[in-house]
């Protein structure tokens, strides 16, 4: 007889393996007095401002949503969403989060990503009561120290 080493699975009845959290484990989220829904955004904007918490992380986002969040800074009274290049799974007691990254020129990128992954894992759990189940990143640029200035042309007309 072979016995699962597993922490996330329990043995049922029918001996068959089953998520433990299906098994009714406490959760701050559901309680006798009611149920506590998190909509995904709210994951979604937690998951963002911790992720950009970290040092050596630049932004967040592919190439064409930073592109669209640089227009978008552009316009009077608008605001980066802190959703940018953040995608989320979210369950009654789970979540997954998908982070796109730049980093700095320089910082370790493993190290990075170990520490984003630590720090978003901590707020999300932290804020929300749900558990995160895992944090994927892709490192998708590196920020070079000269790309914030951009070609210099002297003005054509004075």
């Amino acid at each position: 007889m072979t016995q699962s080493t597993s922490s996330s699975t329990d043995k049922s009845a029918t001996g068959a393996a089953s998520p433990a959290v299906s098994q009714g484990a406490p959760s701050a989220l559901q309680t006798s007095e009611g149920n506590t829904t998190i909509a995904d955004s709210v994951v979604q904007k937690v998951a963002g401002i911790a992720a950009r918490q970290v040092s050596g992380v630049y932004e967040l986002g592919g190439g064409a949503a930073r592109a669209f969040g640089a227009l978008r800074e552009r316009i009077p009274g608008a605001s980066q969403s802190a959703g940018q290049g953040v995608a989320v799974e979210v369950g009654e007691k789970q979540a997954a989060v998908d982070l796109d990254i730049v980093t700095e020129y320089g910082a370790p990128i493993a190290e990075v990503a170990r520490s984003v992954r630590r720090n978003v894992i901590n707020t999300v759990e932290g804020m929300t009561g749900l558990q995160v189940t895992e944090v994927n990143i892709a490192v998708n640029d590196i920020h070079l120290p000269g790309d914030d200035q951009g070609p210099q042309e002297p003005p054509r007309v004075q």
